[in-house]
């Protein structure tokens, strides 16, 4: 009996994480994010106490997006009206999420930004030397691969809704390139962040869903590399 009761726990609360990666856009994206973070540090010269501290880290963001959603679970069985107490439940709980993740920025920059720099560094030598044409390249054929994707889904246009977003493929293409061609952080920085308004804006006009949003960006960005490296940059 105590054994079956502890099999049970842990199948209860491998349904929670499931139902919350399920059904909780930011959760979504803490487990993308993380899988991409831990591939990542698979080709760094990552230590075992970095990735101790890495490993630390996803969980602790992780776990406080399950606080925060059995919070808004709880809240909204027992409240069918607004209520301040309430808020500021939600509030709070949201706010440990944050935390966590600026914590999460701050550790990821210190483990990684020695690689990301070094790696940009010299994809800028590459770029500087290579054909002045190769942009315009890349932008055709990110947008003929849209094109294509949206062709064989079978979903919107080619410049509206469907999968994948055009508009967020186009966006992190260009930040991928004007990373490449810059060497100043701050304009690399800019440059993505702008992608990730443009990817924003796609969502809040209701044009395209999260997940096209997603896809159309990492079309954009991992084209742009892929083409680079095909040219023999």
């Amino acid at each position: 009996m105590k054994m079956k009761g502890l099999l049970d726990s842990f199948n209860y609360a491998i349904e929670g994480l499931i139902y919350a990666v399920r059904t909780q856009r930011n959760m979504k994206i803490h487990v993308v994010t993380s899988i991409m973070v831990l591939v990542m540090a698979l080709f760094t010269r990552i230590t075992k106490v970095e990735l101790l501290v890495l490993c630390l880290t996803i969980t602790m963001v992780m776990s406080a997006e399950l606080f925060n959603t059995a919070v808004e679970a709880t809240i909204d069985l027992t409240t069918n009206h607004y209520h301040p107490l309430a808020k500021v439940a939600k509030n709070t709980a949201a706010a440990a999420v944050l935390l966590t993740t600026i914590n999460a920025v701050v550790v990821g920059y210190f483990l990684f930004w020695n690689e990301i720099t070094s790696m940009t560094y010299n994809g800028i030598q590459l770029v500087k030397h290579s054909s002045p044409y190769l942009v315009l390249v890349v932008f055709i054929l990110v947008s003929l691969a849209v094109i294509l994707t949206k062709a064989v889904i079978g979903e919107g246009t080619p410049l509206k809704g469907g999968m994948p977003s055009g508009h967020a493929a186009i966006a992190f293409s260009i930040a991928t390139m004007v990373s490449y061609l810059s060497e100043s952080a701050i304009v690399m920085t800019l440059s993505y962040l702008l992608a990730l308004i443009v990817a924003q804006s796609r969502v809040d006009s209701k044009v395209h869903s999260t997940k096209e949003v997603v896809v159309g960006g990492l079309l954009g960005f991992l084209a742009t590399i892929l083409i680079f490296r095909l040219f023999g940059y």
